[in-house]
């Protein structure tokens, strides 16, 4: 037997997503530490035309909830995932981990030729389940996980491969 869509989803999402949150802890001791803002290091961006580590977070959480709702066949959950603090993320990471933590792989394997309709940017665009997920729902989610960690990184936090890769 091959490796499951819900293999490929949501122990991802929730493992990385878990390693994001324990990048957000050494963010907040950095930010303690060095007596820095945390506001500052949310607005913080590796240029001036992109997301900000608050929405590159934001970002990550949208885009795992929203894959795997809509490979379950469900409409993705209201999980507000503005804040002010890095406390306030983590508890949007958490509420996010606990939404998957309910998902079922029945609910999601079979789902490679579920259609999935969404709107990106002006666009509607409309993927097969498993085209959505290998091409679009990862890449999206690994990006804005990948960029925050380097947004933070560059903003002088003490972080590793080992950070953004968590324990195995």
């Amino acid at each position: 037997m091959g490796i499951s869509m819900y293999q490929v989803s949501v122990p991802v999402f929730m493992k990385t997503l878990g390693n994001l949150s324990a990048i957000l802890d050494k963010a907040a001791n950095f930010a303690a530490a060095k007596k820095v803002d945390e506001t500052v290091l949310l607005g913080l961006r590796l240029a001036p035309d992109m997301l900000s580590l608050s929405r590159q977070i934001q970002q990550a959480t949208v885009h795992a909830k929203g894959a795997a709702a809509r490979l379950a066949g469900l409409e993705p959950p209201s999980i507000d995932s503005t804040g002010e603090s890095i406390a306030e993320y983590k508890i949007c990471i958490q509420k996010v981990i606990e939404f998957l933590s309910t998902l079922k792989p029945e609910q999601i394997d079979g789902s490679e030729g579920r259609e999935v309709t969404l709107k990106v940017g002006p666009n509607t665009v409309t993927f097969k389940g498993q085209d959505y997920l290998l091409h679009f729902a990862l890449p999206n989610f690994f990006f804005h996980v990948t960029t925050a960690y380097d947004i933070l990184r560059h903003g002088g936090v003490d972080l590793g491969k080992r950070d953004y890769i968590g324990q195995a």
